[in-house]
């Protein structure tokens, strides 16, 4: 367990770097990561001496396979997908990334700090979940946040290691060269607190697994209603194709819409809406609690649409 998903990144991160080096004789390594991968990344590579390559997305915002096959080199140490990204709650082909990553020796990473403790039970609903744990071969490790949809307080997170006993040693820091005797620890912190790794232990046996899937059903009907309100709004449209409880929705092509200013005039009436770039849009994260207010926010929707102001956004796009 880490204190965040960012911790949790970065360990996996530096497990592929040492491994890389160790195995391979890597000693300038780089970081593979699509652009819509979560900064944490990019910290830590910062942080580890890593290169950061970005690998562009393609039109369904997912990271482009051709190009990721062209940027894989000798001096990869770790290649990451993300299931979901946070920018668009698209699915990176984590199969396909994780294959190419695997025949050259390459530890691969899925970041399922948001679908982690989510698609589990989104699969049991029966709702469609690509292929992205420990059953697709070449996943080495996964990063999943306890305090996202596990409902824990922050800051709780894990990071699994395929094998437990080869890889996940080149996590950990041990040391020896000082009176106190023997050190080990797996993550950036010494002392880590307590009490959010007693909540995250807590509120997992609180609810068990029926507890997640009845809560992961209501995010999965009020995703849908929500999606489904949008999509009768001609002048919006969702981007991508979102998997879960995580999305974006812009201006429908041709149809003249400032998202930012449908944004502000959101603001106005009360609700809180992130706003993000490549394309302009506005970001939405479900949780459980808002099936109760899908039909108070569609009509504000569809009133903020109607009376949006004239479009000034600045495009930008990622690629």
């Amino acid at each position: 367990m880490t204190s965040g998903g960012t911790e949790s990144i970065l360990m996996a991160m530096k497990a592929a770097r040492d491994r890389a080096k160790d195995e391979r004789g890597v000693t300038e390594p780089q970081l593979l990561a699509p652009v819509s991968a979560h900064p944490a990344f990019a910290k830590a590579a910062h942080y580890l001496g890593l290169e950061h390559v970005q690998i562009p997305i393609d039109g369904n915002y997912k990271a482009d396979l051709r190009e990721t096959e062209r940027l894989i080199g000798d001096r990869t140490a770790v290649v990451v997908g993300s299931c979901p990204n946070y920018p668009f709650g698209t699915a990176d082909p984590i199969p396909e990334m994780a294959a190419m990553a695997s025949e050259r020796g390459i530890s691969f990473h899925t970041d399922a700090c948001l679908g982690g403790f989510l698609l589990p039970f989104y699969e049991k609903l029966g709702e469609p979940v690509p292929p992205f744990d420990f059953r697709v071969p070449g996943v080495t490790t996964i990063s999943a946040d306890v305090h996202k949809y596990g409902y824990a307080t922050k800051g709780a997170s894990i990071v699994t290691h395929r094998d437990g006993e080869h890889l996940k040693k080149y996590q950990r820091f041990l040391y020896d060269r000082w009176p106190g005797g023997l050190y080990l620890s797996f993550a950036m912190a010494g002392a880590r607190p307590a009490a959010p790794i007693a909540a995250a232990w807590a509120i997992l046996h609180y609810l068990g697994e029926e507890g997640y899937v009845k809560l992961a059903a209501q995010i999965r009907d009020a995703v849908k209603q929500i999606q489904a309100g949008i999509a009768d709004i001609p002048e919006l449209t969702v981007v991508g194709e979102p998997i879960m409880s995580v999305f974006a929705f812009t201006a429908a092509e041709g149809s003249g819409i400032d998202p930012f200013a449908v944004g502000d005039a959101m603001d106005q009436k009360g609700w809180c809406i992130d706003r993000q770039h490549g394309p302009n849009a506005l970001h939405l994260m479900i949780s459980p609690k808002h099936l109760s207010v899908v039909d108070a926010f569609l009509s504000d929707l569809r009133d903020a649409v109607k009376n949006h102001g004239p479009s000034q956004g600045k495009e930008i796009r990622y690629s």
